[in-house]
């Protein structure tokens, strides 16, 4: 099966087309911004830090800015910097040149004399790169290029029998058409990690999974956080879920029933094909956007309670199961995956029209979240050594 899509200098599809706008600090995210919202097809996604980290918050926050720039879905990058941050501008446009081959360019605040100066260089270098940009068509591409993030939230009691079951049946579609899945949100691996870890493809993938697992759980535990505390959440105990267990065997559903074949880190691209484990958190948010900066082009986002979040540089199709969730929110919502609990559609059914949606959303179609351009982003950060409290 082929979709059409927009093809890169380093053999992947973009399923969309902007130029992004890429604050390497904090310091730059209003120069950034200011630059994006002048020039047709410019995103801008803000960077809370970029300075004073340390280790492995250093590590995930240059990992992800790769990330993002790298997505088949962005035709070329300006980064923007202050020029004295600890994620050197001049270092991130290197790699991303080097790495992702598309038109890269870079800005430094204090180099180019002030913001003023440098959103107005920024504006002309961002015309000309869109406009070389729209003179980019459509191709025919195989949906095996296709790399699917998956992600849950506002879970309730119709979530894991309905919208989870159908996104299951959708997602082993895909992996049988050669595309990739990613399989995230690893707080909701917990107490159902001995079953998905039973269809890993080989002893080092189903440690790996396990590994991530019992690191957090150990990690809980050596701070005293008892996460009942917020998983399940208050929202998911009134939409009918009990127990942090329950949750996650509704959670996994998501990955259907392929083979595990790869464990990454948090905003990592993958190496393999077929069902991906991603070490994300349960905030729905720095999920969402870890799964983009690993390169995926788009989201499905199941939801019982609804939830309007989208991201600037995917779509993010909502599927709900719940009915009352679907009449309520049809302002957000792009599937109602209800037919399964009314007893009108079985979940084959269901992963077929879902399916069928994701092409539609490849071809060009908006989701709901494009339409209002919602465009939630933020990055995960481990604690940093000095703040312990």
């Amino acid at each position: 099966m082929q979709i059409k899509a927009f093809r890169r200098p380093d053999g992947t599809y973009g399923i969309r087309n902007k130029i992004l706008i890429l604050p390497s600090v904090g310091c730059a995210n209003e120069t950034a911004r200011s630059i994006a919202e002048q020039v047709d097809g410019a995103i801008y996604v803000p960077n809370p830090k970029g300075c004073g980290q340390v280790g492995k918050s250093l590590e995930i926050t240059r990992r992800t800015l790769l990330g993002f720039a790298s997505n088949p879905n962005i035709y070329g990058t300006i980064v923007v910097g202050l020029g004295c941050e600890t994620v050197q501008p001049q270092a991130l446009f290197e790699e991303i040149k080097n790495h992702s081959l598309k038109p890269t360019e870079l800005l430094i605040i204090q180099d180019e004399g002030g913001t003023v100066r440098t959103v107005e260089k920024g504006i002309r270098l961002a015309s000309a790169m869109a406009q070389e940009m729209s003179k980019q068509q459509r191709e025919p591409a195989d949906i095996s290029c296709l790399l699917l993030a998956t992600n849950c939230g506002g879970s309730d009691a119709t979530s894991g029998i309905s919208a989870n079951a159908a996104l299951g049946y959708c997602s082993d579609l895909i992996v049988k058409e050669g595309g990739s899945v990613i399989l995230g949100e690893t707080t909701e691996f917990i107490g159902a990690e001995h079953i998905l870890s039973r269809r890993a493809k080989d002893d080092n993938v189903r440690k790996n999974l396990l590994h991530i697992v019992h690191s957090l759980e150990k990690e809980f535990i050596e701070k005293g956080i008892d996460l009942r505390g917020a998983n399940p959440s208050p929202g998911n105990i009134r939409g009918g879920l009990s127990t942090l267990s329950e949750k996650s065997l509704g959670s996994i559903v998501k990955g259907g029933t392929s083979a595990v074949n790869e464990v990454v880190k948090y905003a990592e691209k993958p190496s393999q094909k077929g069902l991906i484990i991603m070490d994300t958190p349960g905030y729905d948010i720095e999920s969402v956007t870890a799964m983009a900066a690993g390169g995926a082009q788009l989201c499905v986002f199941t939801t019982g309670r609804g939830t309007p979040i989208g991201n600037a540089l995917i779509p993010v199709i909502k599927v709900t199961g719940n009915p009352r969730t679907f009449e309520n929110m049809r302002d957000n919502m792009d599937v109602d995956a209800s037919s399964i609990i009314r007893g009108t559609q079985t979940i084959a059914e269901c992963g077929d029209q879902l399916f069928n949606e994701i092409i539609d959303v490849c071809n060009g179609k908006l989701t709901k979240a494009e339409t209002y351009n919602f465009s939630e982003s933020a990055i995960y950060r481990p604690q940093e050594p000095w703040c312990s409290w």
